[in-house]
């Protein structure tokens, strides 16, 4: 049951095959049995059980709420949720419990879906591989498939484990574990994109205002963007039916036509053009990764798509431009946790100043408080129009590229999603945050300067056993184009399904990771 897709472990619910109560348990079970991969903050048993308990009510009584009621979901742990602590995987809100839920969740519950946890990330969605939280580093479940272990043999895992790219690390995880059908994770520069690509899942960022950041705690307030994770692109138009909307709570909602959560079964690549960015030829990128974009890009053109080479010349300038413009909305951001109306608060009392001080060195890591620094920099006075105000103007030369490219009749752009498959960890370390934020986010940051839908597909599996994602990009608010696109991309590549391998020894634990896990051991 843990293997089907949305749709059919949802009429699996309604034929009575499974009920919601045995299908969360077999969730929570299966997310004990993983706990090595770290992959949640909190497991919320005790409201998943309640929730799948009223949902078995409703499918008895024959009244569902919609195709996500009794589905296990799990949520990226900066969304507010009511009554459960909400981290940041931050000491600074260690004890944080809001007292409502962000509209995306809400929306979820709303639909009958079954809460099973909140799970790990970078602290404060600051990173590119869920290793900088304050709970640990989330461990790519690939590492311990057969793909990727039998090309180890004799390794020790201790040593050899993979990353999964960030900062949602924890919901692509949680879902490549097949511990929930699908997690909400947050995408800044790439967020969800770049998990997904590492985990081998579709992760979808919306067009920025369709959904609701109401209630996600913010990085950059002009760049959020709540994201989906799902194990197939229908999934993903499904979850993405049932979370759009103007909501009253968040002004940066738009009004947009209500999108179908079911896809066009007629969908005929004939009639589309995709665009090939030349630019995105960038340093680092493996030879892997590119046979797998020429090989798709082959593929549309073989079935009667036109396939043009495009040009968005401000690309090479985004990323530079994306760290300004981030770390200055940081330091606004973050000038909030200040020890005296929640959050942590040092036991320094000298003085005001010392607290707010003692408070901010105690409860942030050197990542945000690096970016809080740089932020303030960029801000002062005799900077702001050579640095933020310049930013701001590249971003928007970076949005007429995409724009005029649209405009000229390409339907969807196909790039990579990262230079190449995750990274193992010993390795990935060697490197400070900010230099490893450049290199994953390349090609996705783009997109959210833009505020354009961008989702990232599995291809293939990489000589190492490793997933490769490609992404596409689209219009605003042109999902459903996007998202049909990804799905005859999906059905062509042959990726393998992550339940080829996903009960393979519990995900393939060693003896001595088996001993680890027994003891709680996380990280």
């Amino acid at each position: 049951m843990l293997s089907l897709t949305i749709r059919e472990v949802s009429l699996a619910l309604r034929e009575g095959r499974i009920s919601p109560t045995e299908l969360c348990r077999k969730c929570l079970n299966r997310i004990k049995r993983t706990q090595h991969l770290n992959a949640y903050i909190s497991v919320t048993e005790e409201l998943a059980l309640k929730q799948a308990q009223e949902a078995e009510t409703r499918l008895h009584r024959g009244v569902p709420k919609g195709p996500l009621d009794g589905i296990p979901f799990a949520v990226k742990d900066n969304f507010c949720t009511d009554k459960i602590k909400t981290t940041c995987a931050s000491m600074m809100l260690k004890d944080y419990t809001p007292p409502y839920n962000a509209t995306v969740v809400q929306k979820l519950f709303d639909q009958g879906a079954v809460l099973v946890g909140k799970t790990n990330m970078d602290e404060f969605a600051m990173g590119a591989g869920s290793t900088d939280g304050a709970f640990g580093p989330v461990r790519n479940p690939w590492s311990y498939y057969p793909p990727y272990r039998e090309q180890q043999p004799g390794a020790e895992a201790e040593a050899d484990w993979v990353v999964t790219g960030g900062s949602s690390g924890g919901s692509a995880a949680a879902v490549a574990s097949l511990t929930s059908y699908m997690a909400l994770g947050s995408d800044t520069g790439g967020s969800t994109r770049n998990p997904g690509a590492l985990c081998g899942l579709v992760a979808l960022k919306p067009t920025y205002g369709l959904l609701s950041r109401h209630g996600l705690i913010p990085l950059v307030n002009s760049l959020d963007v709540p994201g989906i994770m799902t194990r197939s692109v229908s999934d993903a138009a499904t979850v993405l039916g049932m979370l759009q909307g103007q909501d009253v709570r968040d002004s940066t909602t738009i009004s947009a036509p209500s999108l179908p959560t079911e896809l066009p079964e007629d969908f005929d690549a004939k009639n589309i053009c995709v665009g090939i960015p030349k630019e995105y030829h960038a340093p680092g990128l493996s030879e892997e990764t590119v046979a797998q974009w020429s090989r798709v890009a082959d593929m549309f053109e073989r079935a009667g798509a036109r396939v043009e080479e495009v040009s968005l010349p401000h690309t090479q300038h985004s990323i530079v431009c994306y760290h300004v413009l981030c770390h200055a909305e940081v330091a606004s951001n973050m000038a909030r946790y200040d020890g005296l109306e929640y959050g942590h608060r040092s036991a320094v009392d000298s003085s005001t100043e010392a607290m707010y001080a003692s408070t901010r060195h105690e409860g942030f890591n050197d990542v945000v408080r690096g970016r809080i620094l740089s932020g303030n920099y960029f801000l002062l006075r005799q900077n702001y129009e050579h640095y933020f105000v310049k930013a701001q103007k590249v971003r928007r030369l970076i949005a007429d590229d995409f724009a005029r490219v649209f405009a000229s009749g390409v339907d969807v752009l196909l790039t990579p999603t990262t230079l190449t498959d995750a990274a193992r960890y010993s390795d990935f370390i060697q490197e400070d945050n900010r230099t490893r934020s450049a290199q994953e986010d390349v090609f996705t940051q783009p997109v959210n300067m833009a505020g354009l839908p961008g989702v990232s597909v599995p291809t293939a599996l990489s000589r190492r056993g490793l997933p490769i994602g490609l992404q596409l990009i689209g219009p605003a608010l042109q999902e459903q184009k996007l998202l049909s696109v990804a799905r005859w991309m999906e059905q062509r590549v042959g990726f393998p399904s992550i339940t080829d391998y996903g009960d393979s020894n519990d995900t393939g634990m060693t003896k001595r990771e088996q001993t680890l896990a027994a003891r709680g051991t996380n990280h």
